[in-house]
This record gives structure tokens, sequence and C-alpha cells, in this order.
């Protein structure tokens, strides 16, 4: 069948059947083409391209680590600083960090999803159709600059009184999301497009990255809440170290192009999509600046990219609308366990730290053959964690009375799966993605598979909204 074959060696990639000589390999062949000959002229990439420089002191590698940090950084510091949120939008004009609770703090993490992914879906559209329009650094480069913007005034409100004004910073709020959060996915589109003409250590590097991101922001989240006395301040020095980071990409993003290894596959790959087009003749040349063929990228990767659609929806359907809503058994007891730091430990930390172990698992456990083709099991499986987790202590329950699971272990013990899982089974689809289909649509098949990714995304959002209604 055509879900299982699309998954074995194509022309973009030389997938062997151990995981231990993947990216040898992938890094000894980086002209990918169909066969090799002995007869360098018969070649289609020229003779210096076939002759790969080594990634010194592993900066290529860092590169994108750091750039797979920042494409989800400003969304997970939004999500994370719930405590921060909840004072902005409570009654708290009789002053100090505690106010009565409002309905725009107790469902601002499901408007939130929904803002920052209705419109990433949008920009990730707009992003495919620039493939071949718009040059991806100055994709990237113009997404960063936007991020940076909209951080720097969400820093600046941080000190901005506005209890007489909390809808409309609500409504303004959700806007700087939506924004940012259409940058970010233009900019982690972009980036994952051109990871594909990398080994795939450099893609894993990428989505390894993007579950650092979280775990960083959920440990200053925590730092945050034990080190500043005041939420405001807490949140200054929260939302300053993402402008930190976000600048730091910006300066990444202007050093790889004069890297010699990544100038080495960049270029690799620019020969071989050249060499192809000449062979089709003047009307090929022509359609190189048209939309990239969507058809023969869906047919390789139509089961990768629902894989990563159902496993990102279900991820979003219950983090962080419905775990952070979790407190613990014991919250009466007034300790700083129960009360501070239990949802920002268990909802958020423990969940990025288990994603992030999840996607640096896929660099021991890689097997393209057999690990694809149990990738239509596994990832339904996680549908469970949905009930699990609606069963725990989750307050306020205005429906779903019953708690099932009322212990503070079993929070912790679902949220780590739900992380664990997510990170793995997540990031596998998206490292193959790019290298079942020939090198010319490498990038083109990168922007796909975010798609589907964002479109996961957001129809998961959408049911955490039903979902914290109806508990």
């Amino acid at each position: 069948m055509d879900d299982v074959e699309p998954l074995l060696p194509s022309l973009n990639s030389t997938d062997v059947p151990t995981a231990l000589d993947i990216n040898r390999e992938d890094e000894e062949s980086e002209d990918r083409s169909p066969s090799v000959s002995p007869i360098p002229k018969q070649s289609s990439v020229p003779l210096a391209m076939r002759y790969s420089p080594d990634d010194s002191y592993c900066l290529v590698y860092i590169i994108f680590f750091l750039m797979g940090i920042g494409s989800l950084l400003p969304w997970n510091f939004f999500i994370t600083a719930k405590n921060y949120w909840l004072y902005k939008l409570s009654d708290n004009t009789q002053g100090g960090n505690e106010g009565q609770r409002s309905d725009l703090g107790d469902y601002f993490e499901s408007y939130l999803a929904i803002a920052s992914t209705v419109p990433s879906v949008l920009c990730l559209i707009l992003n495919y159709l620039l493939v071949n329009r718009l040059s991806s650094n100055v994709r990237i480069l113009s997404s960063l600059l936007v991020i940076l913007l909209v951080f720097v005034l969400t820093t600046v409100l941080v000190k901005v009184d506005v209890s007489d004004c909390r809808t409309e910073f609500f409504i303004c709020t959700l806007a700087s999301v939506a924004v940012v959060s259409g940058a970010s996915n233009l900019f982690s589109g972009s980036v994952f497009g051109i990871s594909g003409h990398f080994p795939m250590r450099i893609s894993q590097a990428l989505i390894a990255g993007q579950g650092m991101g979280g775990t960083l922001s959920a440990v200053a989240s925590v730092v945050d809440l034990a080190v500043a006395k005041d939420a405001t301040d807490s949140a200054l020095v929260y939302f300053l170290t993402a402008d930190v980071f976000v600048l730091l990409c910006i300066i990444t993003s202007l050093l790889l192009p004069k890297l010699a290894y990544s100038r080495h596959c960049m270029q690799a790959a620019a020969g071989i999509s050249s060499g192809v087009m000449s062979e089709g003749g003047a009307a090929d040349t022509g359609s190189r600046v048209s939309i990239p063929p969507l058809k023969p990228i869906l047919r390789k990767t139509w089961m990768l990219g629902l894989s990563v659609f159902y496993v990102f929806c279900i991820s979003i359907m219950v983090f962080p609308a419905v775990s952070s809503g979790i407190q613990s058994v014991n919250k009466d007891s007034g300790s700083p366990w129960t009360t501070t730091y239990f949802v920002p430990l268990t909802s958020f930390l423990l969940f990025s730290a288990a994603d992030f172990c999840g996607r640096q698992a896929t660099a021991w456990l890689q097997v393209p053959g057999p690990t694809s083709r149990v990738l239509p099991v596994l990832v339904p499986c996680r549908s469970v964690m949905v009930p699990l987790l609606m069963l725990c202590n989750y307050q306020p329950r205005d429906h779903l009375h019953t708690v099932l699971f009322a212990h503070d272990a079993y929070p912790v013990v679902f949220n780590c799966l739900l992380g664990l899982t997510s990170g793995y089974l997540g990031t596998l689809p998206m490292i193959y993605g790019p290298k079942v289909v020939p090198r010319e649509l490498t990038e083109a098949t990168g922007v796909v598979m975010a798609f589907f990714l964002t479109l996961g995304l957001a129809v998961g959002s959408a049911f955490s909204v039903l979902i914290v209604h109806y508990v």
C-alpha cells in the first residue's frame, strides 16, 4: 500500500536499516542523486559540491538547535506566564497580586490557543506560496523582526496599569499572540524547509530545540515565581528573557549562510534543483518561480502528515487548557508545593521536559523502515490521555464532577507520558517528511509538514475550548 512505500528510500535520502549509520551515510552522500556513478562527468552536481566540509565545532547543529528554541519560544512564554495573565485579567483594582478571578482569566489559555493557531495556518499557506518567490533568508529575518517588535511591546505593557480596561488588554494580547504566532510559523516553516537540505541530524537538532524552548520557558517561569515578589516584576524579567533569545536567533540566522558547511549543503541543493530543471527544458526552468507542485508531495507524505496532525491535535487539546487547570488535591494545606509550584511544575515543566526527551530520543531510536510502519498504530493510542487528564483534580468542575484520579501522582505521570509521546511521535514524521521526496521538493515539503503540524494545533485548540466548558 502507498502508506508504507513512500517511507522507504527515495531520491532525496539514503535511508539505511540501522539508526547508527543513518547520519554518516547522509553526510557522505550529500548529492542525494538516485545512483552514484564513478565517472564525474555523468553527475549533474558540480565536483566541488560532492566533497562536504566538516561542521566545525558543530556550529550548524547549534544554530539549528537555537532556531528551534526560537521558533516555539514566543508561544511557550505566552502560555507559561499563567500567573501574570491571571493577575492582569483579574479584578486587581485594590492592589496587590491577588484579585477576583474572571472569565477572561479562566478561559484565557483556550482563547490563546485559538488566536495563535488560526493565523498560523494562514501564514503557512502563504509561506508555501512564497517558497520559490522569496528567499528563505528574507522570510526568516522578516518574521524574527516582527516577533521581536511584538515581544518588546508585550514587555512594555507589563508595567502599564490595565485595571480599568481589562477587556481591551485581553483583545490586544490576543492580537499580539496572533501576530507573533503567524510570524513564528512563517519562521519555523522556512527553517523546516531549509533543514531538509541538510542531513537528518540537523532536522533532529531543529525539532529538539523546539522542545528545549518549552523547557527553558517553564524553568524561567518557576525561577521567576521563586525569586520575584511581584507578578509584574516577574513577568518583566520573563519577557525580557524572551527578547534576548529572539535577538540571538536573528544573529545566528545572519551567521548561518557564512559557514562553509551550510553553504555546501545549500549549494548542493541548488545544483541538483537546477540540474533537474535544465533536463526538463525551458518550460521547466520557468516553473522554478512558480508554486511548488503539491500533489507529488502529498502522495509521498500524506501518512506522515496525518501522523503529525493527530499527535499535535491531541496534545493541544489538553495542554495547556486542561492540564494547567489541574490542582493539587492537598491545596488547602497551604504549602508552597500545592499552591504556588504545583501547576508550573506538573503541567508546564514536566510536560516540556518530557517533550524534549522524546524529541531527543529520536537521535538514538530511529529506524526508518520499522518505525515508520508502527507510527499509524502508536499515534492514535495517545487519545487515552484526554479522558485521563480530565478525570484528575481539574478545577473548576462545572459539569463533570467525578474526580477518579484523586492523587497528585496521577497528573505527574499522565503529563510526562503525554509529553514523551508527543515529542517522539511528533518528531519522527517531521524528520522523515523532507527525506522521502526528491531533493528539489525538500523545502516545500518542510513547509507542508509544518502546515500539518499547525493544522493539528488549530483543530485541537478548538476542541480544547469545548473540553474546558464541558468539564
